[in-house]
């Protein structure tokens, strides 16, 4: 229906607390989906919180059934509208990858994230959602949700020797992968 702005590092409403969703199948809640779908798309986005286009509710999307033109060598996430996310980590292991946001454009840094995960909350209709995954699949669950709890990945780098510009730490990387 509508591509939103995304609002990008540096906005305060990034970093509020997004509130539960208490009313699952309106109007207005598949309007937000609808959008959201859209301007993820648009942007070729792995996934986009609410909070990213300043709404204030805990509800993410991610996935797509096709490779994302950023990603173009990780794996397929199916498509999914997630409202009040759990996440629960499976193990303490973690691992290491760049990672980018469409609210921090232009930059990419190595990013820690639990390995093995269980996901738990419910699509736009009410239906419960519960999942476990690993890699590339639990990164992006993850990636999104922390932008529901008001943090974005930079705030998650430990090495700020590996957090930059992508056009610095990737030379030659296309225009489409940089945020």
């Amino acid at each position: 229906m509508t591509v939103r702005e995304i609002l990008k590092m540096g906005d305060a409403r990034l970093l509020r607390q997004a509130q539960p969703v208490t009313g699952f199948d309106t109007d207005a809640l598949h309007l937000l989906v609808t959008d959201m779908l859209d301007t993820m798309r648009a942007a070729n986005g792995a996934g986009l919180a609410a909070p990213q286009i300043g709404v204030d509710l805990q509800l993410v999307i991610f996935g797509s059934r096709e490779r994302n033109p950023r990603y173009p060598d990780r794996p397929i996430v199916p498509p999914t509208v997630l409202v009040n996310p759990v996440i629960t980590p499976l193990s303490e292991e973690e691992e290491s990858d760049w990672e980018g946001c469409l609210s921090v454009p232009g930059l990419r840094g190595m990013v820690p994230r639990w390995s093995h995960i269980r996901y738990t909350g419910f699509d736009q209709y009410g239906d419960a959602i519960d999942r476990t995954v690993e890699g590339f699949h639990a990164r992006v669950v993850q990636h999104e949700c922390d932008h529901l709890w008001g943090m974005l990945y930079p705030m998650r780098v430990r090495d700020f020797t590996q957090f930059g510009f992508t056009e610095v730490l990737f030379p030659g990387v296309a225009a489409t992968e940089d945020d």
